[in-house]
């Protein structure tokens, strides 16, 4: 018999494998906050409020880069749009909650609880709101203290993590391994063909602002191909 507690476990076991590359995408933050400038303080505050890496990446470089504060934050709101998407998948399994459980949802809704928790929501349709919200939670506790400790170890450690340990890798491999299961129909596909293209494309553009442009598109191209491509319904004509 399922309960919450098996479905707890099955979260954090779910949510484990992302500490392969959480870890090592922690630790280059911290190295790279410091680094740029930030005390560790204000390391730990970006991650604690934020808590969604690629931004806080994106907002690093662009401080480093001298660009306009507003310019970093319209781009760093820009790469995070992609929470709005997750908040309106997980609106239909959890959007039933009490507002704190919400609250809470929304704060610890990151890449890694998302692409855990939807895949389990969606492969078990009659799954109730109490054991959704147990395998949510486990998927929190596998991942999210990973990020705060592990900030703090990179902050820390600074420069003594040495370059041959590439923590770059990180950065793409998550992204990769969090969307490329998702991309299950044309639109979705089309979506992330035109971000990739534009985003290369429009790399000499200052300030990361080809970034915007390229995400703008996607959505355009994707919502374009959902709204008129083959398979959607026509209406018949009236007489």
């Amino acid at each position: 018999m399922n309960t919450a507690r098996t479905h707890f476990l099955a979260g954090f076991r779910g949510g484990l494998p992302f500490l392969l590359v959480l870890i090592p995408f922690s630790l280059l933050f911290g190295v790279l906050a410091v680094e740029t400038g930030l005390d560790l303080g204000q390391t730990m505050a970006m991650s604690a409020l934020v808590i969604a890496g690629a931004s806080q990446f994106t907002a690093l470089q662009l401080i480093a880069d001298n660009a306009p504060l507003l310019v970093a934050l319209v781009t760093a709101l820009a790469v995070n749009l992609r929470m709005a998407m997750y908040s309106a998948s997980l609106a239909a399994h959890l959007g039933h909650a009490p507002l704190w459980q919400r609250a809470l949802v929304a704060y610890t809704l990151v890449d890694q609880t998302y692409g855990a928790s939807i895949t389990y929501f969606q492969d078990r349709p009659g799954l109730g709101l109490r054991d959704k919200l147990a395998f949510y939670s486990g998927a929190v506790l596998a991942v999210c203290p990973a990020w705060y400790v592990f900030t703090f170890v990179g902050a820390v450690a600074g420069t003594a993590i040495p370059e041959a340990l590439a923590l770059d890798f990180a950065v793409p491999v998550t992204f990769l391994a969090l969307v490329a299961p998702q991309l299950k129909s044309l639109a979705h596909v089309t979506a992330a063909l035109v971000s990739v293209v534009l985003a290369l494309a429009l790399a000499w553009m200052p300030f990361g602002l080809g970034l915007l442009v390229a995400a703008g598109c996607a959505m355009l191209a994707g919502a374009a191909v959902e709204t008129w491509g083959p398979g959607r319904p026509r209406q018949e004509a009236r007489p």
